[in-house]
């Protein structure tokens, strides 16, 4: 199953701003922050969507690795639900903006092992490279 990482999806169509780059940008002042708030919390809905979303079945010669990536998955939903309530009331900007950040790298290099699985499931199938 080939995730798909979406924190290049923009929050908003017209503004084009994604959940990196509302990290990146947050209000300079107390006015934006509700708004802000309300679309870094948006952002993250999708994100934990294809976290949860089912992997396929593997091959009995993968299933270790699966597993692994399922348990990873846990984790990473794990700290995406403890990372949510903290959007909308954390006063910590600084260091939320960082854990979302750190959160989304971690979710990207999950997302690339679970690929690369897939590949391997593929790649089994057609032959390998012999």
């Amino acid at each position: 199953m080939l995730m798909t990482c979406r924190d290049t999806i923009p929050a908003d169509p017209d503004s084009g701003k994604t959940l990196r780059d509302l990290l990146a940008a947050r209000p300079p002042s107390d006015q934006g922050l509700g708004a802000w708030r309300w679309q870094v919390r948006r952002q993250l809905a999708p994100l934990r969507d294809v976290l949860v979303s089912p992997a396929g079945p593997a091959e009995d010669w993968l299933a270790a690795r699966r597993g692994g990536c399922q348990r990873k998955r846990t984790v990473l939903v794990r700290r995406l639900a403890e990372l949510s309530p903290r959007v909308l009331h954390d006063t910590d900007l600084e260091r939320l903006s960082s854990d979302l950040r750190h959160l989304l790298d971690d979710v990207r290099r999950h997302e690339q092992r679970c690929n690369d699985l897939a590949y391997d499931e593929v790649e089994l199938e057609l032959g390998g490279s012999e």
